[in-house]
């Protein structure tokens, strides 16, 4: 277990070599509270299609077989297991919930120190890809002083003590970040925000801003682009969304600032623009979004990849996205369902059943929430 104040930082050498690799830059849209930091340039941006599951036809249209789960308080990680059902994180209360297909759900626990303020709080949650042998599950949580991540056993339905796995991540009253994924290779992918800071997000020393990726044990993954550093990526604003697609290649849904919302294709090493462009750079040497969306049109959190697609969920933009990818690794043709049918989506989750488990995220302080709100919403894709 390893605290990242502890460790070096991914070093201005290793950025250099970084930036001479990538091409274009990255940027994004904004949920309702914004920085103050305005991109310095703002391109013309490749708007994504806008078309609603009305104008499609029915055979490709996904269709919501029905609520899974409500009256929860913020649900904000959804993560699998192995039986088929899954655990689930409240941001607000703390509470760590065991949710089955059948929608039957029960308490295993609360991560204690989890201070849920602004946008912060009990974020994601992921499930050990030895859960069968080691019971382990993963947390990223705000705490009074940092931002972290824990592991704690799950015994029957009942959760362990946690022990801390890293911390040091800076923390804000926003922009916390807070996904956490184990990608095909094995190694745990973590995203943070720059806390409401831009300038955090191109600082190598500086783990906010950032997707990290680390071992169980909270140390740099072999391969890293620094292998003193937990960074993988770099320049991002507020990533709350991770997927992989069916060729192992890694996705991002982030929030932008007050134009461009964006979907990237994540690089080793990739440098994604923040603060210094919002959405497309034209021609910097920093990466390009694949897709971007106008800040009412999405505001993205969760990301999943299922039935051949990525699946967005939007915030503000209170829709879901469909989104297809070619075999050489290009976003197109985004098509929006449930556009305003149950209010804002923060988490996208493939289940092992090919469903898709969406969350709302109605009671954050932002939405308007209805007397079952916040609710687990099953779609057949």
């Amino acid at each position: 277990m390893t605290s990242a104040a502890r460790r070096p930082g991914l070093t201005v050498g290793a950025l250099a070599l970084t930036l001479a690799a990538a091409t274009g830059c990255a940027g994004d849209t904004a949920d309702p509270i914004p920085s103050t930091t305005q991109p310095t340039d703002l391109p013309s941006q490749p708007t994504p299609s806008r078309s609603e599951s009305a104008g499609g036809a029915a055979s490709t249209s996904p269709e919501v077989e029905g609520v899974l789960v409500d009256r929860l308080e913020v649900p904000w990680g959804v993560a699998s297991l192995p039986d088929g059902d899954a655990v689930v994180t409240e941001r607000m209360s703390g509470r760590v919930l065991r949710v089955g297909e059948d929608g039957a759900s029960s308490e295993v626990g609360e991560i204690a120190g989890s201070v849920a303020e602004g946008e912060a709080g009990l974020l994601g949650v992921a499930v050990s890809p030895d859960f069968a042998s080691d019971r382990t599950l993963y947390f990223y949580l705000t705490t009074e002083s940092d931002n972290r991540v824990v592991a704690a056993e799950l015994d029957g339905d009942t959760l362990g003590e946690p022990a801390v796995v890293l911390d040091g991540i800076p923390k804000g009253f926003i922009h916390d970040g807070g996904r956490l994924a184990f990608g095909p290779d094995g190694y745990l992918y973590v995203t943070t925000g720059e806390t409401g800071n831009p300038d955090l997000a191109q600082d190598p020393a500086s783990l906010a801003g950032k997707i990290l990726r680390i071992t169980t044990d909270g140390e740099p993954a072999p391969g890293n682009p620094d292998p003193e550093s937990p960074v993988w990526s770099l320049g991002h604003r507020n990533v709350q969304g991770l997927a992989w697609d069916d060729q192992g290649r890694l996705w991002a849904s982030e929030f932008g600032d007050s134009s461009w919302d964006e979907l990237n294709l994540v690089e080793k090493g990739g440098n994604y623009g923040w603060p210094r462009f919002e959405g497309r750079s034209g021609g910097s040497d920093f990466i390009d979004p694949q897709l971007v969306w106008p800040v009412e049109e999405a505001s993205p959190s969760g990301l999943a990849w299922v039935d051949g697609h990525l699946w967005m969920a939007g915030l503000r933009g209170q829709r879901l996205w469909r989104i297809d990818v070619s075999a050489d690794g290009r976003a197109s043709d985004p098509r929006a369902f449930f556009t305003g049918d149950y209010g804002r989506l923060r988490t996208v989750a493939a289940a092992p059943d090919g469903t898709v488990w969406v969350t709302t995220s109605n009671r954050d302080g932002r939405g308007t929430p209805t007397d079952d709100d916040d609710r687990i919403i099953v779609i057949q894709p």
